[in-house]
């Protein structure tokens, strides 16, 4: 199951993802992304309480950098536990999606890039 919470905060958009995102619950994450990159340029997704990401999830990400790239939308994900961030880097999606590990350096990162 998945939850997905959303917040304006400062000049940031932040997506605060909870659960696990399969195959049955990315279609949620993919619809709010592609509903908050119409509108927003800085994207924060919090991945504190993000337990498990399937190929389905690292597939939503992954269909979005180009949309990003074209329309200058900055998105950084921060709170990746270990077992998430390990399925980022196996497949060398690291390379490709801005991660850090606190808020702050989200928020930080967003501005600079």
């Amino acid at each position: 199951m998945i939850t997905i919470q959303t917040n304006k905060e400062e000049d940031f958009y932040i997506i605060k993802v909870s659960g696990e995102v399969d195959a049955s619950s990315s279609i949620h994450l993919d619809n709010k992304i592609g509903e908050i990159i119409k509108t927003e340029k800085k994207i924060i997704v919090d991945c504190n309480d993000l337990q498990y990401i399937s190929s389905a999830g690292l597939g939503v990400f992954m269909s979005y950098i180009h949309e990003m790239e074209e329309g200058e939308i900055k998105m950084v994900l921060f709170g990746l536990g270990s077992n998430v961030k390990n399925v980022f880097h196996i497949l060398g999606l690291d390379q490709l999606i801005n991660m850090v590990e606190s808020k702050e350096d989200a928020k930080n990162l967003v501005d600079a890039i």
